[in-house]
Order: C-alpha cells, then structure tokens, then sequence
C-alpha cells in the first residue's frame, strides 16, 4: 500500500512538472513572438531612415553632422536591434537596444528640429510622405513594444507563481526583461509630422 501512494505521488509530480514545463514554453515562446513583432517595425523605421537622411540632404547641405549623426545612430540601432533578435528577454540585450533606441530617438529628434528651419525641405512631397511613414510606423513601434511587455509579465508571473516557482529555475526558464524606456528624455515620442 505505501508503496502505491509513493508512485502516485511520484507520477503527480512528474504530470505537474510537465504541465508546468509545456506551460512556461508556450508563454516565452508568445513573447518571443511579440518581440519578432517589435522587430519588423523597428526594420521597418530603420529602412526608412536612411530614405529620409536621402531626401534632406539636398536642403541641408549645412547640416551634414546632423545627417550623418542620424545615420550612425541609426546603424547603432539596427545593431543592438539584431543582438536583441537573437536573444528577446535578454537584460543585457534589452539594455542595449534600449540605450541604442534613445540616442536614435534623440539623433531623429534634431534632425526635426534642422527640418523646421527650412521651409522648402518642409513643403517637399516626399518628404512628407517619409515623414507619414515613419510616424506610423513610430505608433505601431508601440503597440508591438506593449504587447511584448505583455507577454514578458505574463511569462515572468507565470514562471514566480507556486508550483513553476519550484521548476522554472532548474529547467532553464530565466526571467525575461521588459522593453522599458530608462531615461526620461527618450520618453518623449520623436516630431515626425510638419504643422
């Protein structure tokens, strides 16, 4: 009889571990997911970018630092973009895009500002238009950004909550690391549209 109760206990808690386990899979696989999804739209800004520096630079030709610091930026990015890719929820990887995201931010938002001072560069079709795309393509940035971090604390409280508390450790499941905005300054959403 003992030896009954002991192998029902045994196959309970291997069931649960299972269950547990197939759980945390398919949530870190949903974040990672979301992520693939804030990729396509951060490609998608990164691609536009450069069209945008194009465009300028026939009307600033006196403001070549301005472009080219856009431009490395930019690059810096798409770089710190594709470590994160590689590895979503990382925090070492989600600092880096984050830091690399900021000064992008901060790079675009200058690059406004010179946009403003020439009235001919503000009237050009073109212009326009990249400006449009490019804060459409700012907005669904942040959706996919929200719906990332969604499943990041969906995965995170999962993985904390009893009994995957007991399992998550040893059978590899970190935490995942949120898409936050650290610095107060990079909270502010770039100009990208001509009023």
């Amino acid at each position: 009889m003992p030896w009954i109760i002991l192998a029902v206990v045994v196959v309970l808690i291997v069931l649960g571990a299972i269950g547990v386990y197939n759980k945390l899979v398919a949530l870190r696989n949903r974040y990672k997911n979301a992520y693939a999804q804030i990729d396509v739209q951060l490609k998608r800004r990164y691609d536009l970018i450069p069209n945008l520096v194009e465009t300028a630079k026939g009307f600033l030709k006196h403001e070549r630092e301005t472009l080219e610091a856009v431009i490395k930026a930019r690059n810096q990015a798409a770089g710190a973009e594709q470590a994160a890719a590689a590895n979503p929820g990382d925090p070492s990887a989600m600092r880096g895009i984050q830091g690399a995201e900021g000064m992008l931010q901060g790079a675009l938002s200058r690059l406004m500002v010179v946009v403003e001072r020439y009235p001919d560069l503000k009237g050009n079709q073109q212009m326009n238009r990249l400006m449009e795309e490019l804060s459409s393509t700012e907005n669904k940035v942040a959706f996919a950004r929200q719906a990332y971090n969604d499943a990041v604390m969906t995965y995170n409280t999962t993985r904390e909550r009893f009994p995957a508390v007991l399992f998550s450790g040893p059978m590899g499941f970190a935490p995942a690391a949120l898409f936050e905005i650290e610095a107060p300054a990079e909270r502010e959403a770039p100009k990208v549209a001509f009023t």
